[in-house]
């Protein structure tokens, strides 16, 4: 790096003259400072609307980052069988299999039924 030149204009603003690819490396380094802010802003702002909710195991993310849908993962997270978990929803097998494969919608009280019988927040299964 090259030592900057410095120059004082007649009103008494210090300019500063370096070579444009340290230039450059300045600009450059001032975005990414500028994209790491706005990730952890990003990042700061999420944390917060989590605050107070139970966060996913790492397994259960891992199985909905694989594509299965979240019941089906909480199912398979709970070690159970559709038909068990069925019965402990009061819901047919064949529904819980429709829901978990995304063919239908749980209702509000579908929904309260599983988190119970899952024991997990209403939120992981409704959201």
């Amino acid at each position: 790096m090259n030592a900057p030149q410095i120059i004082k204009t007649p009103g008494g603003e210090e300019m500063v003259v370096l070579p444009r690819a340290e230039y450059e490396a300045l600009v450059q380094a001032a975005d990414q400072a500028a994209e790491d802010a706005a990730d952890i802003a990003i990042y700061d702002a999420r944390k917060a609307e989590l605050h107070g909710t139970e966060p996913f195991p790492a397994e259960l993310s891992m199985a909905i980052l694989r594509g299965e849908s979240r019941l089906k993962a909480l199912r398979k997270w709970r070690s159970l069988t559709q038909s068990e978990l069925a019965e402990k929803a009061d819901l047919t097998q064949g529904f819980l299999s429709d829901l978990e494969a995304r063919r239908r919608t749980a209702s509000a009280e579908t929904a309260a039924r599983l988190a119970e019988a899952l024991a997990v927040p209403l939120d992981w299964v409704d959201g």
